[in-house]
């Protein structure tokens, strides 16, 4: 997978994931505080629409994950 595939991969997972822990009638509800991680996560993906930058690619690139064209 090139790097771009995996950051969708990632966020996807991150914001399902934090939604599962932070709905209240999930079955895995842990704290409602859990959607500010999901807040967080919309955050950045608006954030890299809008400036073209990603940490998490970034990051990935840095662990020797192959750029995508």
């Amino acid at each position: 997978m090139k790097s771009w595939q995996l950051v969708r991969l990632i966020a996807g997972t991150f914001i399902l994931m934090s939604l599962a822990l932070g709905v209240p009638g999930s079955p895995v509800f842990v704290s409602s505080w859990w959607l500010a991680f999901t807040a967080f996560v919309g955050a950045n993906l608006l954030q890299s629409a809008l400036t073209g930058w990603c940490l998490m690619e970034t990051i990935l690139r840095r662990l020797g994950v192959q750029a995508g064209a």
